[in-house]
């Protein structure tokens, strides 16, 4: 089969499209999807890059790719929740970037009938670092404020359309077109960042959501409320900036499994959820799609698609 591998950490150069064995299912709670598209997350360059080799080891030769959308082709002698045939969604944390795949059942859920192969592919990821981040850990509740920065990118996004489902008020930061996006996907304001600083603009806010690091997330504390919390999906906050603005800020490392979809899954069901996708690139395009991922600015999921 066709996957995407590399030998080495480094930059895009390393990515290279090979021929391995398919896969074949060594448990029997697992299942081999065959692949229709798998979506490209920030990690997918992070741990290419080296950078996460202390929390994210790798062997090499190594395959990407932590989500796919696909048809389930076989399944082990213990599954119970789906059948061949299925249309699903898969968190596979690695490998995805491929014809085939092997996953555990608590890492699939079924794939909206309404949504394209592409479309699943990049939701996955987004709204199960989104139930992480606001109702988790953030425990997001109707009526508090919310600020979410970066609020056009794919988790970003994702994070604004389930907040206000929640019935949150929503402020997001976006810069470009990106700001018209935020507003469609449901954010009460907008603040184009690269005009304006967001600490002029907002105050009081309950919950606090990082996507950038760096001096954006130092300016997020002095919005909060006293009480408030900060979580970044970047790097750790700093604690001595929380004790001096008397608010809580954590890291959040999402522990994505299938129970953490179900909200997610259900408002696009009702029509309530729209995904959006930036671009999408042939899986032999793979090395290209994440040098498009890094070059920034992107409004929305990139999504390899697997003929």
């Amino acid at each position: 089969m066709k996957a995407i591998q590399y030998k080495d950490y480094g930059n895009s150069a390393v990515i290279a499209q090979v021929e391995v064995p398919a896969p074949s299912i060594q448990s029997g709670n697992e299942l081999l999807v065959q692949v229709k598209a798998s979506g490209v997350n920030p990690i997918d360059i992070k741990i290419r890059m080296g950078q996460m080799k202390a929390a994210r080891p790798v062997q090499m030769p190594f395959t990407p790719g932590g989500e796919i959308a696909g048809i389930i082709i076989a399944i082990g002698d213990q599954v119970t929740r789906f059948k061949v045939g299925d249309e699903v969604i898969a968190l596979t944390k690695t490998n995805g970037y491929a014809e085939y795949v092997t996953v555990n059942e608590n890492f699939l859920v079924l794939k909206p009938q309404d949504l394209s192969f592409v479309e699943a592919a990049s939701i996955g990821v987004n709204i199960g670092t989104a139930q992480c981040v606001l109702f988790m850990a953030g425990k997001l509740e109707k009526g508090q404020r919310v600020l979410i920065q970066g609020g056009a990118g794919a988790a970003g996004g994702a994070m604004v359309q389930m907040a206000k489902a929640a019935g949150a008020y929503v402020i997001a930061t976006a810069s470009g077109k990106g700001v018209e996006l935020a507003k469609s996907l449901g954010a009460d304001e907008v603040i184009n960042y690269k005009l304006y600083d967001v600490t002029d603009f907002v105050n009081n806010v309950d919950l606090a959501v990082d996507t950038a690091g760096g001096e954006g997330q130092a300016k997020l504390f002095s919005i909060l409320k006293q009480g408030g919390t900060l979580l970044s999906i970047v790097v750790p906050p700093s604690q001595e900036l929380a004790e001096q603005h008397k608010v809580k800020a954590s890291f959040v490392a999402s522990n994505i499994l299938a129970q953490t979809l179900e909200n997610g899954i259900e408002l696009i069901k009702n029509g309530i959820f729209k995904p959006v996708v930036s671009k999408i690139f042939k899986l032999s395009e793979a090395a290209i799609a994440q040098d498009f991922l890094t070059a920034g600015g992107v409004n929305g999921k990139v999504v390899l698609t697997v003929d």
